[in-house]
Parts: C-alpha cells; structure tokens; sequence
C-alpha cells in the first residue's frame, strides 16, 4: 500500500507583541519587548491508498472501459467512493530463486524458462526488471521495454549454492519502491525457502512488502518439492530401485538366471536417522513456505500459482502475465486517516462492482507501521 499525503495546508500563525509603555522619568531606557510565541501551526494533511484492481468481463476477457461509477470500496467494511481510476502500464520485477543446496524440481534451466515465458506475455509498453538471487540478491536488468533485452539477461542468469530468500525479497521491495512507479508487480520464481533459516526475518520481510501496494505474483515449487521429498523424510527412496546387474552383464546369462538378474530389487529403506530428520525439517520448510508465498499472494491481491509439474509451471506462466495486464490503478480517501492509527493498522480492503457483467478482483491485507506518535514509518 501506498499513502500519498496531499501537500499540507498550514492554518496561518499570528504573532502578537506587546510593547509596554515608555517610563515617564528622563534617562530610563525602555526595556526591549518580548513577543508573545507564535500560535501552534496546524498541519492538515490528506492521504491516498492505492490498489491494483483487477477487472474482466463475465468471459474472462479484461474490460478496457472501467470507470469510478463502477466501484465499491470496503475498508474493514465501511464503504469509501473511489477518488480515480486508472490504466497505466505495469512495472513488473521478475525475481528468480536460481540456488539452494536441496532441490529437485528447481533448476535454473527451468526457472529461465518460465521467467522468459512471463516476460514474452506482457503487454508491449510494460517496463521489466530482472532480480536473480542465489548466494545473494542482485539486479540483473533494469527497467526497459525492451523485450529481447530483458530475454538476454535471463538468460545470463547464475546458479548459486544457496537461496537468500529473505535478502531478495527485502531487496526486491526497495527496487520497486526507488522507481516511484505506479501499477507495480513482482513475479517471484522460487520455492519461498531461506538457506540461512531466518524464520523470523523472513516474516518481517513479507509483512513489510505487504505494507506497500506492490502486487505479488507467485509461481511456486514447493509443491513438486515436496512430492519428491516426501518419501525420503520416511526413508523410503522413490527413485526407480536399481537392476541387480546391467543389462550387459545380464544378456549373457542362462534363460533362467536372466530374469532374476534383471528383476528390480526390493525398495530401499534408508536407516540413517539424521538424514531422515533433515529430510523431514526440508519437508516442513517447504509447506510453511507455501502457506507463506500462498497468503503473500491473497494479501497483495496477487496471483498463486501451484503447479505439478514442470510442464504445468510452463504453461501457466503467460496467465500471470494476463492477470498483471488486466490492472488499474484505483485510489480512495480513508476515513480513519493512518495518523488516527497507534502502533500497527490493519485494514481489510475489498473492492466489488456496480456494474452487470464487470467483475473485479481486488482484496487484499494491509499493514500500516506506524511510530508511537502515530506517524506513517
């Protein structure tokens, strides 16, 4: 979410000086006067939220023609008329998760793949950025139009042994805030998990990105992750078992010997109980990272995208792309001005719409930081 505060109008201050009369006797000089202090300058200050809106016919094409007689906005549910609506183009930061020490649905081929199938989808006149993050978080496109150029850096991208996924989301946070753009999206690529296991650092960097009116997308892998993972935190293996010899070796055989040789054998039970409990806290990684980038994406009025399968992940990609450019920008006046807000504000905002046949998709979570004084941090 984004406040705008409208520039301040100070109520005039009056300064008063009282002069005291002059001493009749000759040679008394007259003491210097001492004004009176100013009056307390008043500052009135209006602010602005804004939304990422999305609307779209009763077929699920995007609607061109919204306008601000179209919407109802519920703050914590009480209503607010919008103050504009607008179709700028989108800013979108694609952010690739391209490390991590266990992984075995994420590969930086497949990530590429899917982040280059994101950027081929947008709108022409939407600006791309590009984020890698592995043993660290960088930039490694800025924003530009140009579609083949963003395509080149992806493509450029590095693996890395770990996944500072903490470090790019508070990076990605502070790139899309220093555009000073509107309409602003990221796309985060990844499994959502940190090598570094800063459980408490990563949800104090996902409540301050939902405390901005960046939109969230996500394409996940958490779930091939841990349908993999999850016979291994039993000790069972579900790689295919091994042959008892190559067939090489087996083809040699008598008839009868070679049917045995060639026969799989039984399934692996692992017993090494360390790597069983690491298999299972992979595992526990995993889901809580999904329900994170899940409610991410529901707070920001994003899109959660769980495939499979690596060929549902790829097919899925343009979608995310159709949903960012299917965006208006909507703002309204609060009520409850943040300055009325102690501590931190939460605010449910959903927005619906008058008009037959348009539906709109925006609702989303959003936290407002305040000091003690009541003051927008």
């Amino acid at each position: 979410m984004h406040i705008s505060p409208i520039k301040p109008i100070l109520a005039a201050a009056v300064l008063l000086a009282f002069i005291p009369a002059a001493f009749a006797q000759s040679g008394r000089v007259q003491p210097t006067p001492t004004p009176t202090p100013p009056d307390e300058i008043v500052k009135v200050a209006t602010e602005e939220i804004k939304l990422n809106v999305l609307a779209f016919n009763v077929s699920g094409a995007f609607v061109p023609d919204m306008t601000l007689d179209d919407l109802v906005i519920a703050e914590n549910n009480v209503l607010h008329p919008p103050s504009s609506v607008r179709r700028i183009p989108a800013n979108v930061l694609i952010v690739m998760d391209t490390g991590g020490e266990m992984r075995v649905a994420k590969s930086l081929d497949r990530t590429r793949r899917v982040a280059i199938a994101v950027a081929e989808a947008l709108r022409d006149g939407d600006q791309v950025a590009v984020m890698q993050y592995s043993d660290r978080a960088e930039v490694i496109s800025e924003w530009t139009t140009n579609r083949a150029e963003t395509v080149a850096a992806i493509k450029r991208s590095n693996f890395g042994r770990r996944s500072v996924f903490v470090d790019a989301i508070t990076a990605a946070r502070q790139f899309m805030i220093a555009s000073g753009a509107d309409n602003r999206h990221i796309v985060l690529i990844t499994d959502g998990t940190d090598s570094l296991g800063r459980s408490s650092a990563k949800f104090d960097a996902l409540q301050a990105l939902t405390a901005t009116d960046i939109s969230v997308h996500v394409l996940s892998y958490t779930s091939m992750e841990i349908d993999d993972i999850e016979p291994r935190s039993r000790g069972v293996s579900k790689s295919p078992p091994p042959k008892a010899l190559p067939d090489e070796v087996a083809a040699q055989l008598p008839n009868g010997a070679r049917d045995v040789a060639t026969a799989p054998k039984a399934v692996t039970i692992n017993t090494d109980r360390a790597f069983i409990r690491s298999m299972k806290a992979r595992k526990a990684d995993l889901e809580k990272s999904q329900e994170q980038l899940e409610k991410l994406a529901e707070n920001t009025n994003g899109t959660f995208i769980l495939p499979d399968s690596p060929d549902e992940m790829l097919l899925k990609a343009p979608l995310v792309a159709r949903m960012i450019d299917s965006s208006y920008v909507v703002t309204y006046i609060p009520k409850i001005p943040v300055v009325d807000t102690r501590g931190i504000a939460e605010r449910n905002i959903e927005v619906t719409s008058k008009r037959p046949g348009l539906i709109v998709q925006a609702r989303r979570k959003v936290l407002i930081p305040t000091d003690a004084a009541g003051r927008r941090r």
